[in-house]
């Protein structure tokens, strides 16, 4: 009779189109789980349209913030380098001004090369990213004739869109 410990072992294997998973228990109990490989192929799961709408989704998300955050980072870098060494007096508040309350003006004053204009940009990026994934999606159950998640995603772009560009109208 082999001695008890409080050692288990786990031993997972493929058996042709099976995978064996076997978890050995100091009781001498040995549970053993096969699973049929074919139950879940994963080609499938792929190419539905819900995991290419979620996979197509997930990249936007993830490209929008990398491309905000390297124009944020690139921005700050360089007005950093110029006016890294101004004493900031932070006694009297000054609003922000008024070429960067628009996105036309955050435009013209990267066109211009001003330094602030380009982490206003990114930070634009950062606010259109989230928009674009609600007109991807608007889009998306468009083209699927799901008329339910149109109508709820129409609902969701036009109160983000009223509520970005609502005071400029």
């Amino acid at each position: 009779m082999p001695q008890e410990s409080d050692a288990q072992s786990l031993s997972i294997a493929p058996q042709g189109e099976l995978l064996r998973i076997a978890l050995d228990h100091p009781s001498d109990l040995v549970m053993d789980l096969s699973i049929r490989c074919q139950d879940y192929p994963e080609e499938q799961a792929e190419t539905s349209p819900d995991a290419r709408l979620g996979t197509l989704l997930s990249r936007l998300l993830r490209y929008g913030v990398w491309i905000a955050t390297a124009t944020v980072l690139l921005g700050g870098i360089l007005y950093l380098m110029r006016h890294g060494m101004e004493p900031v007096n932070y006694h009297l508040f000054r609003g922000e001004p008024d070429e960067f309350r628009s996105p036309q003006g955050v435009i013209d004053a990267v066109l211009a090369g001003r330094r602030r204009g380009i982490v206003q940009l990114g930070l634009l990026f950062l606010i259109a990213t989230p928009i674009l994934r609600v007109l991807v999606s608007f889009l998306f159950f468009l083209r699927q004739r799901d008329f339910i998640y149109v109508l709820i995603t129409g609902l969701v772009m036009s109160g983000l869109l009223y509520s970005l560009l609502g005071a400029y109208f």
